[in-house]
């Protein structure tokens, strides 16, 4: 009912019925009755990083104009089409006009607000610097996207020329040399060892490519259940993956570009450093680098420098730790972390680069090897036969 004493029907979503008393007083009305309806079909799915993007682009311009957050909130979910992250913002308007904050209405999604996104919004909420803050996850997000889409590179080929290989494998083994096979034993004659090997490996494709194929998809579900139960077990395997040639040092210079870069982010925001090392250790999605973080965490409150701290860990160069010994020594440690960023942004680029160079060819030599073995290993008992025929005349 309005201060007219009409009554007014309609719908709106709320909490609880206490929150719907609070939004419609704001709107000037009273509650009389109310009950409860199904809610409208919800959209599965993750936001990507994309949408992030373009949500805090938007919403860094609209602060900066003095657009108030609810309005530009709305005028932002106006503009989607329906997806999950438009029902993410009406959820973030329903929750503002309840009274929340932007950053607790944001922390009840953590699969798509993380908590270096929550926290620096809090700062800036605090701060009243909330345009400055949507820029720099503004700019964070897309050095993020670039640094996975180089990341995928890497990995992208090494996998195709990969597949190709293992069906050139299985091509050969259970086609083509079980045919060759049976006219090589109609020319007779003794069969050299490699012509020997690669009948008994021929035998064990054609009896037991079932098993070839399950052993990998078994071992990769055995290492993730195990890497789940035992903690020891999950840190070998990512002190592993760090270890793997060529692949596993960009892997950790990638990490560690992205924990540069959000510490200098969060350090930047005012957030402090223990802090800012307890949210960017759970962001390094690898048990030996957070175990080193949780170390220079350690070694910082037992009164160490950071510089001090991250030496005794051995996670940076001395190159890298001198640039941090400058910052931290003059009071700009965001901008030397900053700087550590662009170092391993630009390691990495060179690196993959590097690496895409020298697989290609690799990968052709071992197709040509495995080729060449097979042609050697046919041809070569008929041409002895042909040779010793050719003596017997």
């Amino acid at each position: 009912m309005d201060s007219n004493g009409i009554l007014i029907q309609g719908q709106l979503s709320a909490n609880n019925i206490s929150d719907l008393e609070a939004r419609l007083e704001r709107m000037g009305l009273d509650l009389i009755n109310q009950s409860s309806k199904k809610s409208r079909q919800v959209h599965i799915g993750k936001v990507n990083r994309r949408e992030l993007i373009t949500f805090c682009f938007h919403m860094e311009n609209l602060t900066r104009a003095g657009v108030p957050l609810l309005d530009g909130l709305s005028d932002l979910r106006d503009s989607l089409a329906p997806s999950r992250f438009r029902e993410i913002i009406s959820s973030l308007i329903e929750d503002i006009e309840g009274g929340m904050r932007l950053s607790e209405a944001m922390d009840k999604f953590p699969d798509t607000f993380d908590q270096v996104f929550v926290t620096l919004i809090r700062t800036g909420e605090e701060s009243g610097n909330l345009s400055t803050v949507f820029k720099h996850l503004t700019e964070t997000l897309k050095w993020q996207d670039e640094m996975l889409a180089k990341t995928k590179r890497l990995l992208i080929y090494p996998a195709f020329m990969g597949t190709i290989i293992l069906g050139a494998v299985f091509f050969l083994m259970i086609y083509l040399v079980p045919q060759l096979i049976s006219f090589i034993k109609d020319v007779g004659g003794e069969l050299p060892l490699h012509t020997k090997i690669l009948i008994a490996v021929s035998n064990v494709f054609v009896k037991y490519w079932y098993m070839i194929l399950m052993i990998p998809v078994l071992v990769f579900f055995f290492i993730k259940t195990a890497m789940q139960v035992s903690s020891h077990f999950h840190f070998m395997i990512d002190r592993f993956k760090l270890r793997i040639w060529v692949i596993g040092p960009i892997l950790e210079k990638v990490i560690l570009a992205r924990f540069a870069t959000f510490f200098a982010l969060l350090y930047g925001a005012g957030i402090t450093v223990l802090d800012s090392l307890e949210i960017c250790k759970k962001l390094a999605n690898n048990l030996r680098i957070e175990r080193a973080l949780q170390q220079v965490s350690n070694n910082i409150v037992d009164g160490m420098s950071i510089t001090e701290s991250f030496e005794r860990t051995h996670l940076f160069p001395p190159l890298v730790l001198r640039m941090v010994a400058v910052g931290e020594s003059t009071g700009e440690l965001d901008s030397a972390l900053s700087n550590v960023s662009y170092f391993y942004e630009r390691d990495v680029k060179e690196s993959i680069e590097k690496f895409q160079t020298l697989i290609e060819p690799t990968m052709t030599v071992i197709l040509g090897l495995l080729l060449g073995w097979v042609v050697i290993s046919v041809l070569g008992p008929i041409y002895d036969v042909i040779v010793d025929m050719s003596a017997g005349m």
